[in-house]
């Protein structure tokens, strides 16, 4: 792959969010700067219209919010740690870690791999364990790429 799917640019490790909608701007805000989005109302527009077809929370305290755009130029993924906790729908509770994948267009399938293999990674404690105990945003990263990441 000759982009990665995730850097450490592309990691928030302290977010401050209101809301979902407030995560996922700021970590859209994060692909933007990476030049991975080329709109980020467009995206967000996309992703919003993706997260009123059904919440994205998953048990555990995570947000997955996705969505293919054609405002997304390769396949990406932004991590946000949110100590304090932001509501994405989940039967248990806030989310303190937020996934946004974001995928191209054109990507066929891309995204749903990168999400399937995110959600069977998701399940094990000692997975969301070791992100949010990572120290920083190369960590996470790394922990993620490791992972999630086929090789």
């Amino acid at each position: 792959m000759s982009t990665p799917l995730i850097t450490p640019d592309l990691v928030a490790v302290d977010l401050v969010a209101t809301d979902r909608d407030d995560a996922t701007r700021q970590l859209i805000d994060l692909l933007y700067a990476a030049g991975r989005v080329t709109d980020a109302d467009g995206f967000h527009a996309d992703v919003r219209a993706r997260e009123a077809q059904m919440a994205t929370g998953m048990p555990g305290g995570i947000g997955l919010p996705h969505a293919r755009s054609s405002h997304v130029t390769v396949p990406s993924l932004a991590v946000g740690k949110v100590p304090a906790g932001v509501d994405f729908g989940a039967p248990d509770g806030p989310a303190t870690l937020v996934f946004l994948i974001a995928a191209p267009d054109a990507g066929d399938g891309d995204h749903l791999k990168i999400l399937a293999a995110l959600a069977r990674r998701l399940v094990h404690e000692s997975f969301r364990t070791s992100l949010k105990d990572a120290p920083d945003a190369a960590t996470v990263a790394e922990i993620v790429t490791r992972e999630v990441v086929p090789s």
